[in-house]
């Protein structure tokens, strides 16, 4: 069943009733369900289908061609093509014997990995598109893989035969919190809308990995089993994550590393000096593949510019496997129970609804009453001096109605409960922003929790606003 992606499926979907031939490209990350989305959309129309072999040879890629095109064709191909050009042929000749009464689809699979340097397959595949596809008006072309960077940089961006060729493209984004919540009711799982954010912010919206949770487990039972039992199917899911989507991952897994240790983000300076990758162009591409790959994201300060952006690395799985996983190999039962259960978690977790807010803030703006207003997000980070403390803001709502909301964001096992201190530093925080940045705008204290707010005067007299899970999840 397919869960979500509305306008995935719609644009596949008009690409059937297209009067030309279509060439599509799909990119995502590793594990978020672009096969299973394609095979589900154009299941009826699929006559050829092949997927690449990761660290494979020429020779097996061609093996594997043929076992293909043997299956969809019904021909006795005994022979494996001896290169990718006999190979195309063998495909064009079979495609050439289709009825022309329906869109036919040529889905490839994990391009890049079949796709190799010096293999020829790329421009064979470009040929195959401006000889024949393009001139029919019965085919769609999808070419798929799990490396982004790659796919944009060798098809979208190509200066070759594929030069403006792709007529679509989508790059499918992991399950935001509702449909995470609905993945998991449709497999039996009713988990409360905190419980459902604990896990989320483990394992992100990533399918795959919320498909593993099982009936009658909470989160710390899941998260034991799943990361951190010698049987876990994603204790070593990390080491195979970055192999899977860049050819030399080296310069990627330490960039990652290095924002997994920096819960606030790091400039680009500051991830210069934490790294040994060197500045410029080596720099420029690795930051490209990972925020194109949607691991890390850039983030400009509230009235800065892009040069003072500040880089945050907001995959879950991977932020959770620095801090929790990588220094816990030895497993005894029960340790993600004892882990859990320290107060570096509860600060972790902080962290975590942070970059799980930023990642679900068109949802805290619909239950604010301003889905339909424009926003710009940021961040403000004052640096103290000899005169004054410094302050921070970690989300700011800076919207076209003449608004700006202050988000302070709590996760909490109960409702959050404003103090005496805690609203005088809400109180004095607002007053530094508006004096700081001489904004003329109507500024509003918001706190998103995870349960709401205990009503008290201190609340009354300094929050304006409020949003809690219940809000915008429904379980």
């Amino acid at each position: 069943m397919l869960i979500g992606r509305k306008e995935p499926i719609k644009k596949m979907r008009e690409l059937l009733n297209s009067r030309k031939s279509e060439f599509l490209a799909v990119t995502g990350r590793r594990r978020v369900g672009k096969t299973y989305l394609i095979d589900e959309v154009y299941k009826e129309h699929l006559c050829f289908r092949m997927t690449g072999i990761q660290d494979a040879t020429i020779d097996q890629q061609l093996f594997n061609f043929q076992q293909k095109i043997t299956e969809y064709s019904e021909l006795n191909i005994f022979t494996t093509p001896s290169n990718w050009q006999e190979a195309f042929l063998i495909l064009k000749s079979y495609l050439k014997t289709l009825k022309k009464d329906k869109k036919r689809v040529i889905f490839i699979d994990e391009l890049p990995w079949v796709a190799t340097a010096r293999s020829g397959f790329l421009q064979l595949l470009a040929h195959l598109w401006n000889d024949y596809l393009s001139k029919e008006k019965h085919f769609i072309l999808v070419v798929c893989g799990s490396s982004t960077s790659w796919i944009v940089d060798h098809v979208m961006n190509d200066t070759g035969g594929l030069h403006n060729r792709i007529t679509e493209s989508i790059n499918l984004p992991v399950f935001n919190i509702q449909e995470a919540g609905e993945l998991l009711k449709c497999n039996g799982i009713h988990l409360t809308a905190q419980e459902l954010t604990k896990t989320y912010m483990i394992l992100g919206g990533i399918p795959f990995y919320l498909e593993q949770l099982r009936k009658g487990e909470n989160s710390t039972t899941a998260i034991e089993r799943l990361c951190f039992s010698p049987t876990g199917i994603l204790r070593d899911e990390y080491n195979h994550l970055f192999k899977a989507l860049f050819k030399n991952p080296e310069h990627h897994e330490t960039m990652i590393e290095a924002l997994a240790n920096a819960a606030e983000g790091l400039t680009h300076h500051q991830i210069i000096e934490n790294t040994d990758i060197p500045d410029g162009g080596t720099y420029n591409r690795t930051k490209e593949d990972l925020m194109l790959s949607g691991f890390i994201e850039e983030r400009i300060p509230f009235g800065h510019k892009k040069k003072e952006a500040i880089y945050k690395l907001v995959d879950e799985f991977s932020i959770f496997y620095h801090r929790f996983m990588k220094n816990n190999r030895k497993y005894t039962k029960g340790m993600w129970n004892q882990l859990a259960a320290k107060q570096t978690y509860k600060i972790w977790q902080g962290f975590a609804f942070e970059s799980f807010c930023y990642k679900h803030i068109q949802q805290i703006k619909d239950a604010l009453g301003i889905g339909a207003v424009y926003t710009e997000i940021s961040i403000l980070r004052i640096a103290g001096d000899e005169s004054s403390k410094g302050f921070q803001i970690d989300l700011i709502i800076d919207r076209a109605d003449n608004t700006i909301n202050l988000c302070e964001m709590k996760f909490y096992d109960a409702k959050f409960k404003i103090n005496k201190s805690y609203a005088m530093r809400l109180a004095q925080r607002k007053q530094d922003f508006i004096e700081h940045t001489q904004t003329k705008k109507q500024v509003f204290t918001t706190l998103i929790s995870t349960y709401g707010i205990s009503q008290n005067k201190y609340a009354q007299a300094h929050l304006d606003a409020e949003v809690h899970l219940d809000q915008f999840i429904e379980v």
